[in-house]
Parts: structure tokens; sequence; C-alpha cells
């Protein structure tokens, strides 16, 4: 003879197993967020520039001179961080800036504390 669970016993372990599949949800969505934003830092000169950025706003012209690279060079790595959501550009006549989003500063902050 089957047990039987009372209904209001059974909508609370409905609603433990919904919340806890929210919960792993929401945890892979993190860490494939974290494992992507790693993946748009996993090169020395983009991690040079979330470095730099890290002090503040820069000018393009400044990280090319810092870096001693040229602008499209550059600029190709600034377009994989921008797509990324670490920085974002600021436009000030023809001349271009850029600083750290949130979660650029975050990035950098674990690429301090790793690499000191």
């Amino acid at each position: 003879m089957p047990i039987m669970i009372p209904a209001k016993d059974k909508r609370r372990a409905d609603s433990k197993a919904a919340n806890a599949a929210a919960g792993a949800l929401q945890r892979t969505r993190r860490i494939q967020r974290a494992a992507a934003l790693l993946k748009q830092a996993s090169d020395p000169t983009r991690l040079q520039v979330i470095s730099m950025l890290s002090r503040g706003e820069r000018h393009v012209g400044s990280m090319c001179e810092e870096l001693t690279q040229n602008q499209p060079a550059l600029g190709h790595h600034l377009a994989l961080l921008r797509h990324g959501g670490i920085i974002t550009p600021r436009r000030r006549g023809k001349n271009q800036f850029y600083h750290l989003t949130g979660a650029g500063v975050r990035l950098s902050q674990v690429v301090k504390r790793v690499f000191g």
C-alpha cells in the first residue's frame, strides 16, 4: 500500500526543490560569467590594460605609449575587454578614454591579490 504524503508537505518539498534548483542555476551562471571574464583577461597585454585602468581612466594614446603597441593592436585588445564588459569608453572630442566597469574593478582586485 503506497504511503500518502499530505498535500501541505508535498508543496513544501516542491518549494524546497525549486529553490535548490534556482540556487544551482544562479551558481552556474556566476561561474560561467567568471570563466568568461577570466578568458577575456587571459592575455598579458589585456592584464596590463586592466592594471593601468585600475589606477584611473586613461587615453588610448598614453596606453599605446606605455605598452609600446600601435593603436590597431591595442584597439583589438580594448575591443575584447569592452565586449566582455570589463572596460567602457568615454569620448571627448576626437579623444577616446577608457575606464574599468564594476566587473573590471573586481577583476583588477583579484589580479592584484594574485600577482601583487
